[in-house]
């Protein structure tokens, strides 16, 4: 750790000593829109459940599983040829 850094649980000691701050989260300056919640138990209008739908049909293109690497090097040639690969098929897809 570099000189002059204090340690993270140095960190949440301090953030939580000030009034209404959850050490847990981080400290909102400013808030920009605002989200609009729907009262419990009303059913999502179309356009909400075409983009859960979207969102469930996403596809990462990367193996499912654990792998366990010998060095970050292997890990990063792994992530960007899976990266690679799905933006070739992401191409592919649109011609």
């Amino acid at each position: 750790m570099p000189a002059g850094v204090p340690p993270a649980a140095a960190i949440i000691r301090r953030m939580s000593r000030l009034p209404g701050t959850d050490p847990d989260q981080q400290p909102l300056q400013r808030v920009v829109g605002r989200r609009i919640q729907r009262p419990p138990g009303t059913v999502p209008d179309a356009e909400t459940r075409a983009a859960m739908t979207r969102n469930a049909q996403y596809r990462t293109r990367v193996p499912k599983g654990v792998f366990i690497y010998r060095s970050h090097d292997e890990m990063t040639r792994d992530r960007e040829r899976w990266t690679v690969d799905a933006i070739i098929a992401r191409q592919s897809e649109r011609a």
